[in-house]
């Protein structure tokens, strides 16, 4: 068996490390292509070492570009190596045009694609990213999903259970993963080796770069009066470039800059930044992946966005939206900084991604495709079934796999009376509605 994975962002290799490093200590053959979507010294072969991963055998360089370049000339360098490389599935992690490119010229050449952090879903179709890891749901053949709720998103648009599995979420493996590899170095950064962290209290984390954020200058001045106030707070601000132009251009940057307790910093290695918010009291971000690497490290979040697709964080107790207003920000913010039992409920929220071994789980249901050929793409050798659609109350004892052998169907949704269910396979269906799909 041969693996392939796709990676174009800093995101993607960090939450595809553990995977890569599960799939080497099993020796299996695999193939890493970068598709070079960001290229920085970040993004370099340092930043592979640094995460203890062999390098890409491939890198592209495609390079920045308007989406529509950009996807075009992934689509071209990813095909010419999946043609010579033919491995038998295809990993993609995430929403990036890195992951829309792979899974559509995998999939059009026939290969099966996996898709890691499947069933996510903002519902906001004017974030790209939403677009990328819909069209990526609709061209996979497995599912790696970190939680019910986002497998639940997928049960809810027509998929089936069959190839749908709970893994968790890899950030939780890398997380922990990472945060040794960070302890043992230390900062590295000077700017924030200067500012002797491991002796600050209240730490706040910032992080903006959102376009619906930094573009619309009243909501800059919002969270930036926000943090007027939060003077009992050490901002550390890794700023984006893009952010600290734009404020620049709103004659903003000055005004955050000068204020004592606000540490503005240039943009910092993924470790750094790893071992920072693992020392902060706060976070307050607008980026997805930093709401689930809170929650992980136990650090509470404020999200800066009127929206997530990452809504378990929320759910959990572990996040709190509160979009661009000031007074909501405060509010939050103060409670966490002087309410004990508030800070500690946030905390302690249960991490809705899992335990640490999604890469396990990955690895373990790719090999049991492989080995029932499941992941063979072939067109149809059988005439298709025809089925119809039905409803059912359940008063029996019986488990969905039961159920499904029994009335020849497959079962799509469960509700318990309060909340719909994934219908895995030992679950006992007795008090439930479903819905389901009826062979004839």
């Amino acid at each position: 068996m041969k693996i392939a994975t796709i990676l174009g962002t800093r995101p993607e290799i960090i939450k595809m490390a553990p995977i890569i490093d599960e799939i080497s200590k099993r020796g299996i053959d695999q193939i890493v292509l970068h598709t070079g979507q960001h290229y920085d010294k970040e993004m370099s072969d340092n930043f592979f070492r640094d995460l203890e991963i062999p390098t890409p055998d491939y890198n592209i360089h495609v390079g920045s570009g308007t989406h529509g370049k950009q996807t075009g000339l992934m689509m071209k360098g990813i095909e010419e190596v999946l043609l010579e490389e033919k491995p038998d599935i295809v990993l993609v992690q995430g929403d990036t045009n890195a992951v829309l490119a792979g899974a559509l010229v995998a999939s059009k050449l026939h290969i099966a694609v996996g898709h890691v952090e499947a069933g996510l879903r903002s519902f906001d179709m004017t974030m790209p990213e939403e677009l990328n890891r819909r069209v990526a749901d609709v061209a996979s053949a497995m599912y790696f999903i970190p939680t019910e709720q986002s497998a639940i998103n997928l049960l809810a648009e027509g998929y089936t259970h069959d190839n749908l599995i709970i893994t968790g979420n890899t950030v939780v493996d890398a997380c922990f993963r990472h945060l040794e590899i960070a302890k043992k170095r230390g900062f590295e950064e000077e700017s924030l080796a200067s500012l002797d962290i491991e002796n600050m209290d209240n730490i706040l984390t910032l992080t903006m770069h959102r376009a619906e954020n930094v573009d619309v200058k009243e909501r800059v001045i919002s969270i930036i009066g926000a943090l007027k106030e939060l003077s009992d707070m050490n901002i550390i601000f890794p700023i984006h470039p893009r952010t600290k132009h734009t404020l620049e251009n709103f004659g903003l940057f000055d005004e955050l800059n000068d204020l004592e307790h606000v540490h503005i910093v240039k943009p910092i290695g993924y470790l750094d930044f790893l071992l920072l918010t693992s020392k902060s009291t706060l976070i307050l971000t607008d980026s997805g992946g930093l709401q689930e690497e809170a929650i992980t490290l136990d650090v509470p979040a404020l999200t800066l966005r009127y929206n997530t697709e990452r809504p378990e964080t929320v759910t959990a107790g572990g996040n709190i939206l509160v979009g661009s207003d000031k007074d909501v920000i405060l509010e939050n913010a103060n409670k966490i900084l002087n309410d004990k039992e508030f800070a500690d409920k946030m905390k302690n929220a249960p991490n809705p991604y899992g335990l640490g071994d999604a890469a396990v789980k990955t690895v373990d249901a790719i090999e049991d495709y492989y080995s029932r050929g499941l992941l063979d793409i072939r067109s149809p050798e059988e005439i298709m079934d025809s089925f119809t659609r039905e409803m059912a109350s359940i008063d029996e004892d019986i488990t969905v796999a039961e159920f499904e052998k029994d009335n020849d169907s497959i079962i799509h949704m469960a509700f318990d009376g309060d909340e719909m269910r994934f219908p895995a396979y030992d679950l006992n269906l007795k008090g439930m509605m479903i819905t389901y799909d009826r062979r004839e």
